[in-house]
């Protein structure tokens, strides 16, 4: 089976680098949380992506899970992006690294779910042979 691992391995970096760039540039409190959930979701991909090389679906069912995770979350956060970009600002700069989260976690999800849909059609085939 091939299994995206770079794709998840970049998303989690990708993640975490969010996390840090949050809390350079967010207010204290609002960068510590924003961290604190970016290096959660970014560590368990790494877990997940290292846990692939032992189990490969295994490793990208539970990266899959995390990334709808991540996505799911960052859909209740748009009406904060709409509210930002028609120029209320009272949660400051926060609403634009979740966005890139959400995004991170929406085409880790789609990868994961092609190279899902493509071992479930192989396996399919295999059986009927």
């Amino acid at each position: 089976m091939k299994v995206p691992r770079f794709s998840i391995f970049l998303a989690a970096i990708a993640i975490i680098a969010f996390g840090f760039l949050a809390l350079d540039s967010l207010e204290k409190q609002v960068g510590m949380g924003f961290f604190s959930g970016a290096l959660t979701l970014g560590g368990a991909l790494l877990i997940s992506g290292l846990f692939s090389f032992s189990s490969a679906i295994h490793g990208l069912m539970g990266a899959a899970v995390l990334a709808l995770l991540g996505f799911g979350r960052g859909i209740f956060n748009f009406p904060g992006l709409a509210s930002f970009i028609a120029g209320e600002r009272e949660r400051g700069t926060a609403p634009l690294p979740e966005f890139g989260l959400t995004i991170i976690c929406a085409m880790l999800l789609l990868k994961l779910w092609r190279a899902w849909a493509s071992e479930r059609m192989r396996r399919m085939l295999d059986s009927d042979s």
